[in-house]
């Protein structure tokens, strides 16, 4: 299956009925600039469908894509490391946990996007953890692996496996578009 309309609908920092209108939620989260928004519109092959910037931070808001008239993809905020006051931080890691955690709201998946460079940081892991005791069905994306040369893709590739405990993992590079085909299939699978 491929991706063949994505619009913009809504951003919402809270509680609202789109959410919970009955049409299949496919979430994406990952730290403040990881390349969340780059590997949203190189998916959905729509350039600046999801706003991209060089400051982490950026999106503030669970913003609502409308893909094929039949899913959301919803782009969460990124956690940890942001421009932005503590208060901010905190709202943003309220807004996350409440739509993943505090309520009624079903994803069919979420994609956990972390930098393919790092690894897991402390805070990916804590994520990922408790999305999975949250029963959470996590497909993880290892971005930006173009940065990487040919022997560290590979270390860092089985770091990243020994660490997740058998879920899903996606060597990706928004700037490469590598790795779409098979994120896709994950996501429609």
């Amino acid at each position: 299956m491929k991706i063949t309309s994505a619009k913009f609908i809504k951003g919402v920092v809270g509680d609202d009925e789109i959410l919970g209108n009955g049409i299949p939620q496919i979430a994406f989260i990952g730290r403040s600039n990881v390349g969340k928004s780059s590997v949203i519109n190189s998916l959905t092959g729509v350039k600046d469908l999801a706003r991209t910037s060089s400051f982490p931070g950026r999106t503030q808001e669970i913003n609502l894509f409308l893909i094929n008239n039949k899913f959301y993809l919803v782009d969460l905020p990124g956690y940890g490391y942001a421009k932005m006051s503590n208060a901010g931080r905190d709202a943003i890691a309220d807004l996350i946990n409440s739509y993943f955690f505090h309520s009624t709201y079903e994803q069919e998946k979420v994609v956990l996007i972390i930098d393919a460079n790092v690894g897991f940081t402390d805070k990916d892991l804590g994520m990922l953890r408790t999305l999975e005791e949250h029963g959470k069905n996590v497909i993880i994306v290892a971005n930006k692996v173009d940065k990487l040369k040919t022997n560290e893709f590979r270390k860092q590739m089985k770091k990243i496996e020994d660490m997740t405990l058998g879920h899903v993992i996606v060597p990706y590079s928004a700037m490469k578009k590598t790795g779409i085909k098979e994120l896709l299939k994950e996501i429609f699978n």
